[in-house]
């Protein structure tokens, strides 16, 4: 004879079950990264491997720069065009279409400034020249990181469990900003950060303007550089409780800009963790001109949050652009909380 339980318990155990199933299961996120480092991994030899992987908790896992330098990881130019195809996977799991093809954008730019510059640098302009570096080892549940970096390029994704997720610092230069002759005239890898910028602190008034320029000209480079771990800078600009409806809007915008770089529900736990520290709270400042062409800075400050934009170099034609996380940079605040919960 069957028996059949009745009903509020049968829901009791179909709700268990469906629990269970659920806290077992990595992020998306966290599964598709690690396959893709896995599969990138498998596909090295023994002394690429050597080259691409470091300890989860070597220096070298905070280590990064953004300009043409002796670097260790595991570069494109070492590696077989298939393998190439796995890097770019593996890029694509962290980054949204939109900071995909900035990604690629930026990339495309070495051998335009090879051909601007010329020969005999020590560091070629070579889209060949960037490296790949995986710290620990990738588990869909696991805790581990990647690093995608060469010139004006670095792609930090830290990940905690399977579950939560560091993706700063995030930067992204262009040289030229614009390029301005050849076949590829018109191009700018990094359009949407100045355009933003300019598009609000034009839509200021005379007294908001007052506020929001702090120096008539321009700082040659962001302030924060390429430091592992950075502060609040002091306090400068004007803060979003003094804009209007619509200029909040346009910060927003510039926000998203930067933040949506990575893949969308990242980007969108990133920008609720913004939005609860509190909008209001965040300063928009400027150095510099307002016109297309002219040397110009800013700077977007929050409670737990900085980005910083400088074109200056070049004929003011180079850009640099950063996304930081006070205290969340290559997920040393969740990685805090992790170890203080677990025992290593």
């Amino acid at each position: 004879m069957k028996r059949f339980l009745p009903a509020g318990q049968f829901l009791s155990v179909v709700a268990a079950l469906l629990l269970a199933a659920v806290s077992v299961r990595a992020h998306p996120a966290a599964e598709e990264m690690a396959a893709a480092a896995n599969k990138l991994l498998a596909s090295l030899d023994a002394a690429q491997k050597a080259k691409a992987q470091f300890d989860f908790k070597a220096d070298d896992r905070l280590d990064w720069h953004y300009i043409p330098k002796d670097r260790k990881g595991l570069t494109l130019r070492e590696m077989s065009a298939e393998q190439r195809q796995l890097v770019h996977a593996l890029l694509r799991t962290g980054y949204s279409d939109h900071g995909y093809a900035k990604a690629t954008n930026v990339i495309s730019l070495e051998p335009v400034l090879q051909e601007l510059e010329g020969t005999g640098r020590r560091f070629p302009r070579d889209a060949g020249l960037y490296h790949v570096f995986i710290f620990g080892t990738p588990e869909a549940k696991g805790t581990w990181g990647w690093r995608f970096e060469g010139h004006h390029l670095s792609a930090n994704f830290t990940i905690i469990k399977g579950e939560y997720f560091g993706s700063t610092p995030s930067f992204f230069g262009s040289n030229p900003a614009e390029i301005r002759q050849g076949p590829r005239k018109g191009l700018r890898a990094l359009a949407g950060e100045e355009d933003r910028a300019r598009e609000l602190i034009k839509s200021l008034d005379a007294e908001q303007r007052k506020a929001a320029i702090f120096d008539a000209t321009a700082p040659k480079e962001i302030f924060t550089e390429a430091k592992r771990q950075v502060q609040p800078l002091e306090n400068a600009g004007i803060t979003a409780a003094k804009l209007s409806a619509a200029q909040r809007g346009l910060l927003v915008k510039l926000i998203e800009e930067y933040v949506r770089r990575v893949r969308p529900e990242l980007a969108s736990d990133d920008l609720k963790k913004i939005n609860q520290a509190g909008v209001e709270k965040i300063q928009f400042a400027w150095a510099g001109g307002i016109e297309k062409g002219e040397g110009h800075y800013y700077r977007v400050q929050g409670p737990t949050f900085l980005l910083e934009y400088d074109n200056t170099q070049n004929n003011n034609n180079h850009v640099h652009a950063v996304w930081r996380d006070f205290a969340n940079d290559f997920g040393e605040d969740l990685l805090r909380k992790h170890y203080a919960e677990h025992a290593h």
